[in-house]
Formats: structure tokens, C-alpha cells, sequence
């Protein structure tokens, strides 16, 4: 990998257009994230935060600079390739859990997994594997309406976790999670992370920034010292 680094940001910038008016979500981004590491991404609304995940996860691509995963440079990918590192390198977790109302646990978690052109007995032990880790496996025949809040986001887990992705992005995980089952979720993160999960984490809670390793301070799309953070 690049430099021994997971992933590798340099130079990355982001302007959305919208009727002749230029945002700058992103100015110059320099960020590395080392393979088993925990990095929580923190700032006020509209700093950029999702808009860096979005980048991080291939959902956007960005306006400048490059961005390597894996030692692949994948800023200039097309959109074919992006979407295949996607789903193989990528797991994804919502603040709305994005859980389908109409397909039980299991399919929620085994649908990613559809796309790899696996055989049913590959994405069942896959899916079983990573419903145990999460503690749902005997929830595996419920929809998504018949479980709480705190189950439906470890569902969300379980489902980014199947694939074996080289990093999870949670973007705002407890978001919608009362006091205990957010700190029911930010507990599995730490588990996870200690068995050498790379996770990157957008939060705005100060409580569970702590749990991260490293936090990343982005202020007006730009990455600022944490003492100057805290002034801002």
C-alpha cells in the first residue's frame, strides 16, 4: 500500500455547482488512515464531514487531488470500477439504518453480497458470520418493522460487515438511537475495532469521538488543529 497507508488523501477539493453558485465543501484535504485504525471525523454542520465520506466511500468523486486505496488510485476511476471497489472494499453504515422494509434480516444483510456473484452457500456463511458478530443470528427471520432501533442499526453493521470490507464508514450511527442503544452501538464499534476493523466515523457527539483513536477537526471544509477546533 501507498506509503503503508490504508487510505491516502492529497490535495482532495470538492465544489458543487447549483444555479451559478460555487460551494466548497472540501479545500485541500491531506488525510491517511492506517490499516486496523479508528478515526472519527467531527465538525459543525456543513463542514463537509458527509461529504468526505461520501469520497472516502466512492459515492462522490472528487472536484481536485487524488485519492489512493489500497495503493490504487481510484480519484480517476470510471464508474463501473468504482462501484466493484465498492462493494468488495467498502461497508457502509447510515444514521437511517437503510435497512429494506419488505426482505427479512437475513436478505438485508446477504443483498450486498448478491452482486459478487457468490454461490447461496458462500453468502450464507458469510451472512451467518457476521449476524453472529453483531448478536443477531436469532433475529435472522424478522423484518426490519419487528426489531428496535439499536437491532435495526446492528443489522446495518452486520450487512456492511459481510463482505470483509478493508473499512467501515459509519456516517452519524447513533443518530437515531436513543442514550442506551447508542451507546449499545458505539460499544460493537469498539469490538469491532479491536479485532483490527478500520472504521472512519462522522459524529457529532463528543462522547463517542472519544472512542475513536484519532479524531480529524473539519471546519469550514478544511482539516484545523483540534486546539484550534475547539475555539471555532
Amino acid at each position: 500500500m501507498e506509503n503503508g497507508a490504508l487510505i491516502r488523501l492529497q490535495g482532495i477539493s470538492k465544489v458543487f455547482l447549483t444555479d451559478e453558485v460555487e460551494t466548497h465543501a472540501l479545500d485541500q484535504i491531506q488525510l491517511e488512515i492506517q490499516q486496523g485504525e479508528f478515526v472519527c471525523v467531527s465538525g459543525p454542520s456543513g463542514c463537509g464531514k458527509s461529504t468526505l465520506l461520501s469520497i472516502l466511500g466512492l459515492l462522490e468523486a472528487p472536484t481536485m487531488g487524488q485519492y489512493w486505496l489500497k495503493g490504487t488510485p481510484v480519484h480517476a476511476l470510471g464508474l463501473a470500477e468504482r462501484a466493484r471497489i465498492r462493494n468488495r472494499e467498502i461497508g457502509f453504515i447510515f444514521q437511517a439504518f437503510n435497512l429494506i422494509g419488505d426482505l427479512t434480516v437475513y436478505e438485508n444483510v446477504e443483498l450486498p453480497l448478491s452482486y459478487r456473484g457468490l454461490s447461496a452457500a458462500e453468502r450464507k456463511k458469510l451472512v451467518l458470520e457476521a449476524l453472529e458478530r453483531v448478536g443477531m443470528a436469532h433475529r435472522l427471520k424478522h423484518y426490519p418493522a419487528q426489531l428496535s432501533g439499536g437491532q435495526q442499526q446492528r443489522v446495518a453493521v452486520a450487512r456492511a460487515l459481510a463482505g470483509k470490507p478493508s473499512i467501515l464508514l459509519a456516517d452519524e450511527p447513533t443518530g437515531n438511537l436513543d442514550s442506551a442503544n447508542s451507546e449499545s452501538v458505539m460499544d460493537l464499534l469498539s469490538e469491532l475495532h479491536a479485532g483490527r476493523s478500520t472504521i472512519c466515523m462522522v459524529t457529532h457527539d463528543p462522547r463517542f469521538a472519544r472512542r475513536a483513536q484519532r479524531t480529524v477537526h473539519l471546519f469550514d471544509g478544511r482539516i484545523v488543529p483540534a486546539g484550534q477546533a475547539a475555539t471555532l
